[in-house]
């Protein structure tokens, strides 16, 4: 119904910079809030960023004024520039959406996508 597709990890060295990207595609009407999470290997997932629709972001206090967030509604799109890579910032980066899709009336769910690799060497 929904699909999120993500796209832009890989591996860097620490300090380097890398910028994911995030489509979603099928039966939507709107999308509320887009964000990143992220689960490294041992731990629980975690929400890094945020942006509602009105373009108001949020950041775990983990990445602030490293991390910048952005959307672009034309193309259904979120995305994640990532600088100053630590090592403790590898792991699979999920992109979330709170879509409502046609049909559902005001009801909205949360879409996931599979992950991207994001891996940062010392």
């Amino acid at each position: 119904q929904v699909q999120l597709v993500e796209s832009g990890g890989g591996l860097v060295q620490a300090g380097g910079s890398l910028r994911l990207s995030c489509v979603a595609s099928g039966l939507i009407f709107r999308i509320n809030a887009m964000g990143w999470a992220r689960q490294a290997p041992g731990k629980q997932r975690e929400l890094v960023a945020e942006v509602t629709s009105g373009n108001s972001t949020n950041y775990v206090d983990s990445v602030k004024g490293r991390f910048a967030i952005s959307r672009d509604n034309a193309k259904n799109t979120v995305y994640l520039q990532m600088n100053n890579l630590k090592p403790e910032d590898t792991a699979v980066y999920y992109c979330r959406a709170d879509v409502t899709p046609t049909g559902w009336g005001l009801s909205s769910h949360y879409y996931w996508g599979q992950g991207t690799q994001v891996t940062v060497s010392s």
